[in-house]
């Protein structure tokens, strides 16, 4: 709501002598388009996180999901707080606590963190981003560039669903599902709440999966895998994924392939190749031997070694595929 006070000045003849007579009206201009309901929802809910490491100093985002008794329970990017040495988190009203990391996960790129004592009563509303569609209105809230710009709003919409990402994982590759936002993401946002215009939280912004050339496309984890994830970090358990037992190389790795002795017919387009298995394992004892080519896994078509893991690590431990 946005109020303007506006002086008019009027002219009064009165025996030739010039009189001003000053008139004061008030104009009430009302937004129609805010997000200051939303935004309230969600804002005391984010926090600055601070990481202390061998690397120097480095700042990212969070915000509250949970909180008991005791605790607050905060959801932030792996890459966020990988390799600290220590975490301190910074609330809306300036006031910093000591962080504990309860787990982390580099694959999917979730982390959480417990503080203890915090005054804080504004927990996030969490969101379902699976009833989200293309072209709805988000909001980011964060801290790009660290403290200074804390509690930056930036506004956008869902560019797109249901994108698959390669991200770097040590020396590995992975392929992550995420939503695809126009909305400003810049260093020090990731690890922030993607948010509706209901204010609920329907991702984590994950400034990792972009690239630095590209503009206007921000990246965000669905808040379902952040919350899943989060399910079991908070308890210091690990995430444990499926695993077969076996070494691969794409079908297009003629060189390699060649040094194992492994030649292709051409009629072969897509796929992997198995070098190597591990004894005792699911793909041992099911028959496959070095030089199968794994083409699918169950209706999903398997193109390289990227996509063999992604669709692997939808299933759990013990699943029949």
């Amino acid at each position: 709501m946005l109020v303007c006070i506006v002086g008019v000045l009027c002219s009064n003849y009165y025996n030739k002598k010039e009189e001003v007579e000053k008139v004061y009206k008030e104009i009430v201009y009302e937004e129609t388009n805010t997000i200051k309901s939303a935004i309230d929802k969600v804002y005391d809910s984010v926090v600055v996180v601070k990481v202390k490491s061998l690397n120097g100093n480095a700042t990212g985002s969070g915000f509250i999901y949970k909180k008991d008794s005791n605790y607050e329970y905060i959801i932030t990017n792996h890459h966020v707080i990988d390799s600290a040495l220590s975490i301190t988190v910074t609330n809306s009203y300036g006031k910093d606590y000591v962080a504990t990391l309860l787990g982390s996960d580099m694959y999917s790129d979730i982390a959480v963190l417990r503080i203890e004592g915090a005054d804080i009563n504004s927990v996030a509303i969490i969101g379902d981003s699976t009833k989200a569609c293309l072209g709805d209105s988000v909001f980011t809230v964060g801290s790009p560039l660290g403290s200074k710009y804390q509690g930056t709003i930036t506004k956008g919409i869902i560019s797109g669903k249901n994108r698959q990402v390669s991200v770097h994982v040590g020396s590995d590759t992975s392929v992550i599902d995420v939503i695809q936002i126009d909305a400003a993401i810049n260093p020090g946002n990731s690890g922030g709440p993607l948010v509706n215009m209901n204010g609920e939280v329907i991702g984590v912004n994950s400034m990792k999966l972009v690239e630095s050339e590209v503009e206007g496309m921000g990246f965000a984890i669905p808040i379902e895998t952040a919350i899943e994830n989060a399910s079991f970090l908070e308890n210091g358990e690990n995430i444990v994924r499926p695993k077969l037992g076996i070494k691969v190389l794409d079908i297009n790795d003629a060189i390699s392939l060649y040094k194992y002795g492994i030649i292709l017919d051409s009629s072969i387009k897509s796929g992997v190749v198995i070098i190597s298995l591990e004894e005792n394992t699911a793909a041992y004892n099911s028959g496959l031997k070095v030089g199968d080519v794994i083409t699918s896994i169950n209706d999903k078509k398997v193109t390289d070694s990227v996509s063999l893991k992604y669709f692997l690590y939808k299933y759990n431990i013990d699943d029949l595929i």
